[in-house]
């Protein structure tokens, strides 16, 4: 085993994608969009979103196709945008499927239903969105997902986790 003081399997500066470059030089926020249908529940972390405001506003995010909490969203149309508190971030990789929950996603913190979906407790803000399009156009890799906000909940005192160049603050 070899230790690296760097990441091993980077690509040399020339051959690394500007556009995801960029993106990862803008801090993002960190949020876990949920639905439920009865006891089927799902989440996914999204980072690329945006707030619309407006009357009424809307989240606009962009959204992995291949997810499996997609469908359900679609379905349901319904969805709690649950924005991470900043030391939540232990639940934002259970929910991009890059780390490990045994027994599910959802045993990873502490999660109460809403109209909306899965609450989670502790988060910086809760947002209740409904789906404007079950079929949204592509953005670049994702979906271009616009939701119209019904509900806002604000932590007061809990500081939003944000992403930025890799890492969490």
């Amino acid at each position: 085993m070899t230790i690296h003081s760097s990441h091993p399997f980077l690509p040399p500066p020339e051959d690394r994608d500007p556009v995801r470059r960029l993106r990862g030089r803008l801090p993002a926020p960190v949020s876990v969009w949920t639905s439920s249908n009865g006891p089927i529940r799902g989440g996914w972390t999204i980072s690329s979103m945006l707030v619309a405001d407006g009357d009424p506003g809307e989240l606009v995010a962009l959204v992995n196709e291949d997810a499996d909490w997609w469908d359900l969203f679609r379905k349901t149309r319904l969805a709690c945008v649950n924005v991470l508190a900043s030391r939540q971030s232990r639940v934002s990789e259970v929910f991009a499927r890059v780390a490990p929950s045994p027994g599910g996603p959802f045993r990873t913190g502490e999660w109460v239903d809403s109209a909306y979906g899965p609450r989670l407790a502790d988060a910086a803000a809760w947002v209740g969105v409904r789906l404007v399009d079950a079929d949204p156009e592509h953005s670049g890799w994702g979906l271009l997902v616009r939701a119209r906000i019904e509900s806002v909940d604000l932590a007061e005192g809990r500081i939003a986790l944000q992403h930025l160049g890799g890492h969490y603050s």
